[in-house]
């Protein structure tokens, strides 16, 4: 089996895999700080409470946008799994080309992102992928990752509200039954929700109308993605585990032996 791990701002999200196969999804929070043998031993609970063997894991493949965690979860795979990971960076065959004007400023996580939505729905395709950030990241027919677009996200616009203006309060984060709010919460849900429906609406119709591509398969992911694709035309598909699957299409294009 193959175990994935993305590891993102808020959360570190583990997959594994068998074969095409997603067995389960799991998360853990990025901010915990953590050492190598905790790492390895929640990873280990995890596979044990879902009823996982960690001898079955052959081999592990890492996405991280936050260098400072690197060295105990690399040193705790290493230690309690056995195995030395594959690490999403350069030098790492995904099957994307990278025209922008500087490559290296590209994140792990867009580049499995646009890896995943180019093997699932060919291209060209945009993905978008409400995170922390907001990112929006145009593929051409070519698996050529031409441009992307980076916004806040709908959860640093909130925490922005309710941090930086003393009499708005804390709130869960969905769409109110109507836009025409008539008391402080609700008033909160609708300029944050129907705002990222805004957003979004807007930066895809201008990415797709510059560049004159036709057809162009729209994708989303990320945690609130599904509420904002429900609210909107301009998502296609929506695809919670299209990271997950990224990662396994990078994995599956090393010449890698596996973990006997």
């Amino acid at each position: 089996m193959l175990m994935t791990i993305d590891v993102g701002n808020t959360n570190i999200t583990i997959g594994v895999f068998k074969y095409e196969k997603l067995l389960g999804s799991f998360r853990m929070t990025t901010k915990m700080p953590r050492t190598s043998d905790e790492f390895g031993v929640a990873i280990r609970d995890i596979l044990d409470r879902n009823g996982m063997d960690i001898a079955d894991i052959e081999d592990v493949i890492i996405a991280s946008v936050v260098p400072a965690i690197m060295h105990s979860l690399v040193s705790g795979v290493i230690k309690y799994l056995d195995i030395n990971p594959v690490l999403v960076e350069p030098g790492v065959k995904t099957g994307i080309k990278i025209l922008t004007d500087n490559p290296a400023q590209i994140g792990a996580d867009r580049i499995v992102d646009a890896a995943g939505a180019y093997e699932l729905y060919g291209g060209p395709v945009l993905v978008i992928d409400f995170g922390t950030a907001t990112t929006y990241d145009l593929v051409d027919a070519t698996g050529g990752f031409v441009a992307g677009v980076t916004a806040p996200g709908i959860r640093i616009s909130a925490k922005a509200l309710w941090e930086d203006a003393a009499k708005l309060p804390e709130i869960e984060i969905k769409k109110p039954d109507s836009i025409l709010a008539k008391e402080t919460i609700s008033s909160m849900q609708a300029g944050l929700v129907y705002g990222q429906i805004g957003q979004t609406e807007y930066i895809v119709k201008h990415m797709i109308e510059e560049s004159g591509y036709d057809k162009v398969q729209v994708v989303a992911t990320g945690g609130l993605g599904s509420m904002i694709a429900q609210n909107t035309d301009c998502i296609d598909v929506y695809d919670p585990n299209l990271t997950l699957q990224g990662m396994r299409f990078i994995y599956n294009k090393q010449n890698r032996r596996k973990k006997k």
